[in-house]
C-alpha cells in the first residue's frame, strides 16, 4: 500500500503512534496538529484519505470536515473522525457533516486499519489494489515488477515510487513539488529538478524503439500518466 494519509490530530503521544503504525503499513503519512493548518495544507496536497480529531486547536474537526465537503477540490477525499464522543446524537452529527466513518477513542491500532482499508476500498481502490494498470504498463506492488506488454521493466526505487504514484491516478497532472512531497516525503530538501532527472529515468526504462511515451509533461504544471495516445 502506497496511499497517504493526513493525520489531524493535537495528541502529540497519539498522533506519533498513528504514524509509527500506519508508516509500519505502508502508509505514506502527513502530520497536522491545529485545524487552522488543514485548508493551507489541502491547496498543496491531495491525501488519499483524512484521519480527522473532532477536538482540536483552531477550528474543529467537524467544521473542517464540513468544509472538505464543501470544496470541490476536496469534496471526494474520505474522512474519518476520531473523537472521545461516544453518544450516537454525536455519531450522527459527524456523519451527517459528511465524515465516512467515526472511531471513538480509546480505539485499537487494528481497528483503524480496517476501517481505514473499508473506507480506501470504497472511495479509492487504486491506492491499495497490489496491481496496477495503466495503457499496456502494468505495476506489481507485491513483487515490485514492472512491465510493459510482455517486457519487464527494469526501474530504481525511486522510479517504481513515481510510477507506482502516477498511476494511482491516471490522467492527474501533478506539479513537481507535489511529487516531491509524495514520493520524497515532506522532510527530505531536494531540488524539483531532482522530479525531472527521475521522470527522464523513468521514461528511458519504459520507452522502446516505436512506443508511445505513456508519461505526459504539462509545461507550467507538471507530470501526468495516460494511456491515451
Amino acid at each position: 500500500m502506497s496511499a497517504k494519509i493526513l493525520v489531524v490530530e493535537d495528541e502529540g503521544p497519539l498522533a506519533l503512534l498513528l504514524q509509527y503504525n500506519l508508516e509500519s503499513e505502508g502508509f505514506l503519512v502527513d502530520l497536522l496538529n491545529d485545524g487552522d493548518d488543514v485548508h493551507l495544507y489541502l491547496e498543496e496536497n491531495q491525501p488519499n484519505i483524512i484521519i480527522l480529531d473532532w477536538m482540536l486547536p483552531g477550528t474543529s474537526g467537524l467544521e473542517l470536515c464540513r468544509r472538505i465537503r464543501a470544496n470541490s477540490k476536496t469534496a471526494k477525499i474520505p474522512v474519518i473522525l476520531l473523537t472521545a464522543r461516544g453518544e450516537e446524537s454525536d455519531r450522527l452529527r459527524g456523519l451527517s457533516m459528511g465524515a465516512d466513518d467515526y472511531i471513538t477513542k480509546p480505539f485499537s491500532v487494528p481497528e483503524l486499519l480496517a476501517r481505514i482499508n473499508a473506507v480506501l476500498r470504497r472511495s479509492n481502490p487504486q491506492s491499495i489494489a497490489e496491481q496496477l494498470m495503466v495503457g499496456d504498463v502494468e505495476l506489481d506492488r507485491t513483487s515490485f515488477r514492472v512491465k510493459r506488454g510482455p517486457r519487464e521493466v527494469r526501474l530504481g526505487p525511486r522510479e517504481f515510487r513515481l510510477l507506482e504514484f502516477l498511476m494511482q491516478s491516471p490522467g492527474r497532472v501533478y506539479s513537481r513539488a507535489q511529487l516531491l512531497d509524495s514520493v520524497w516525503g515532506q522532510n527530505v530538501y531536494v531540488d524539483e529538478r531532482t522530479v525531472d532527472v527521475h521522470i527522464g529515468r523513468l521514461r528511458k526504462a519504459l520507452n522502446r524503439g516505436k512506443e508511445i511515451d505513456p508519461i505526459r509533461t504539462v509545461r507550467g504544471a507538471g507530470y501526468s500518466i495516460s494511456d491515451k495516445d
